[in-house]
């Protein structure tokens, strides 16, 4: 059985479900272009698309709390371009730990035990 850290979790899934939420709330609300939004998070135009359409980043739920928090950054994003990553990188703290990035690491390593707090922000 194979043992992942959670920073894999993070890489993994974390990051991916992060962009595809800053995709969809710079498209749908802030107005950019697919072109636009890829080149604010550094990604390509088909990994956009793969996002807006589940393809990729998929499988990690956020709460609507966590949405709003997400939202909030996509919207400093859209108004900061140039700091995109730094934003980026601040959800990716705030995230570590939380229940959502734990979730995904029980499913995904078998061996934890249901007591584990080692993805815990302590």
């Amino acid at each position: 059985m194979k043992k992942i850290m959670p920073q894999e979790i993070e890489v993994w899934y974390l990051l991916p479900a992060l962009r595809r939420e800053i995709a969809k709330t710079l498209i749908n609300k802030n107005r950019l272009s697919q072109k636009e939004a890829a080149k604010v998070l550094g990604i390509t135009e088909p990994a956009i698309s793969q996002y807006l359409n589940s393809k990729r980043g998929k499988e990690m739920i956020f709460s609507k709390k966590e949405l709003i928090e997400i939202e909030k950054m996509a919207d400093k994003i859209s108004r900061d371009p140039k700091k995109a990553m730094d934003y980026l990188y601040k959800l990716s703290v705030l995230f570590r730990g939380t229940d959502v990035v734990c979730r995904i690491h029980k499913k995904h390593d078998l061996s934890i035990s249901p007591k584990c707090r080692l993805c815990a922000n302590e």
